[in-house]
């Protein structure tokens, strides 16, 4: 009988277990609700009732698992189909990560061509977004809908407000679980006037602002804003905040100088609004040509991280990473700095001089290239080719010396160094010179 009672108890045992594993794999597959709240005149996202403030990177073709090994809590896309992976992709890998999604949706920019007086075109791009919504909204990692991406830089048609405006109001329709908002190039009075009075199905605003981040609150109080925000691009300072050399090529700051700019603007920017900032996604999580292969990217395009990753890290985890990338100290080429307008002469010898340290004392290695000045210059982070290198002109090189010869054709060029410490970690730093 005791045989019998026990057996039917190791039965239930097994049962309830199963149930239980049921239950929790219901749990994970289930919609996540994002609201956003403002308690005691301090405004956050909450998801499935737990306050969410923001520690994410922007990425679509980046390392989605190293974003959440350095501690991030969420990550952005830019539009739903990126031609390599599909949003449900990014998503399940997200979820796997433990990583909530602020799911870009593209559409079209007026400096690029979009008609928004074309009511057809206009309709027919609703459309095409009201397919990607209802395919996505219940998905676990979904945080929110970033409704298009700078759509008021060199923006004159206001009707651009309109169409965002009638998505949203399809989102909140279709999609009672998470909000809906847009992003801005920086923020102005003129265009949060008429989101205010035309798009009140926006949830909140997002902001993108880059070297001038340290001045947000004042840019906020000059348009008149006073709701709550992410901060959703921000990251190196701008090519076109940055001083140039006398033929307009921008200087680029090393990746030591960007790692400490950007530490400076979380703490004056991101953290500093304990009341509206609900957090914000750092610029770029991975790499992209934009005026150089290593302006915006937080990592090199051998996916080696850069300082600013360890700078994150220490941010999202409040302790640094175990191993930490190399530092530049100095770096000079035949005795001039980057911002001395270095000229060459065609075929001449000439040395660049590196100082370099690593936290960890590791042995460092170098990696360079020399490539042609950027021609193919684009706007708002549209994509541009990379230039063509001429590697073989490098003639020695080492974590301390590069020694080269100039190019043989006039012209502008950048030499690139990257210091390496054999782990995955990079220091970067280029030069532009002008061949005479």
């Amino acid at each position: 009988m005791k045989f019998k009672i026990t057996s039917v108890l190791i039965i239930a045992g097994i049962f309830i277990t199963s149930c239980t594993m049921q239950s929790e794999k219901s749990k994970l597959n289930s919609v996540s609700k994002v609201e956003l709240k403002t308690i005691d005149g301090k405004s956050r996202l909450y998801v499935n009732g737990q306050e969410f403030f923001v520690k994410g990177g922007g990425l679509e073709f980046g390392d989605i698992e190293s974003l959440a090994s350095h501690g991030a809590n969420a990550m952005r896309t830019w539009r739903v189909d990126n031609g390599q992976r599909s949003a449900k992709e990014i998503l399940d890998e997200a979820q796997k990560n433990g990583l909530m999604v602020m799911m870009g949706l593209d559409l079209g920019r007026e400096r690029q061509g979009f008609d928004y007086n074309d009511s057809l075109l206009v309709a027919q791009q609703f459309e095409t977004i009201k397919t990607d919504v209802i395919a996505l909204k219940d998905h676990p990692a979904l945080l929110g809908w970033g409704i298009g991406n700078e759509l008021n830089l060199r923006a004159t048609n206001k009707k651009v407000w309109d169409a965002v405006q009638g998505v949203a109001a399809m989102i909140h329709e279709v999609d009672g679980n998470h909000p809906a908002t847009t992003m801005l190039s920086g923020i102005n009075k003129s265009d949060v006037d008429y989101i205010k009075e035309n798009c009140p199905d926006l949830d909140f605003l997002c902001v993108q602002m880059y070297g001038d981040i340290v001045n947000l609150p004042q840019r906020l109080s000059d348009a008149g804003y006073k709701g709550p925000y992410l901060v959703t691009e921000w990251g190196a300072t701008g090519h076109w905040e940055v001083a140039k050399t006398s033929w307009d090529a921008p200087i680029e700051q090393t990746s030591t100088e960007k790692a400490a700019a950007i530490a400076e603007r979380y703490e004056k920017a991101i953290l500093a609004d304990t009341n509206n900032c609900m957090g914000s996604f750092v610029f770029l999580w991975g790499q992209k040509q934009e005026r150089t292969p290593t302006w915006y990217g937080l990592f090199t395009e051998n996916n080696e991280e850069t300082e600013a990753v360890d700078q994150m890290h220490y941010f999202w985890k409040g302790t640094w990473p175990v191993n930490r990338c190399p530092t530049i100290i100095s770096a000079s080429m035949n005795g001039k700095t980057r911002f001395d307008n270095i000229t060459l002469i065609p075929g001449n010898e000439y040395v660049s001089v590196i100082q370099a340290l690593d936290p960890d004392n590791d042995s460092l290695y170098v990696r360079t290239e020399i490539l042609h000045e950027s021609t193919d210059l684009k706007d708002g982070g549209d994509f541009e080719t990379r230039p063509e290198a001429l590697n073989e002109l490098v003639k020695e090189a080492s974590s301390s010396r590069v020694v080269f010869n100039a190019p043989e054709k006039k012209g502008p060029y950048r030499l690139f160094i990257y210091i390496l410490d054999g782990k995955n970690h990079a220091a970067t730093v280029n030069f532009p010179f002008m061949v005479r």
